[in-house]
């Protein structure tokens, strides 16, 4: 699943991000394009549940 995350820039949002996702689905592969600020998830959770953890992070998603 190919996210935009349009306020991530630097290394903190990352790892907020990361800990998001991670706290929903463990076994998550995520890859990180800080330049265009598109963040790939390889998992089994929805969209909804995926882009309600990133929100909890503060930062908001859309399909990319």
């Amino acid at each position: 699943m190919r996210l935009s995350v349009p306020e991530m820039s630097c290394g903190h949002c990352k790892s907020a991000i990361e800990t998001a996702v991670k706290a929903i689905d463990p076994a998550a592969k995520i890859d990180f394009d800080m330049e265009t600020r598109v963040v790939d998830v390889d998992t089994g959770v929805d969209a909804v549940s995926l882009q309600s953890a990133i929100s909890s992070a503060g930062y908001e998603s859309k399909a990319a």
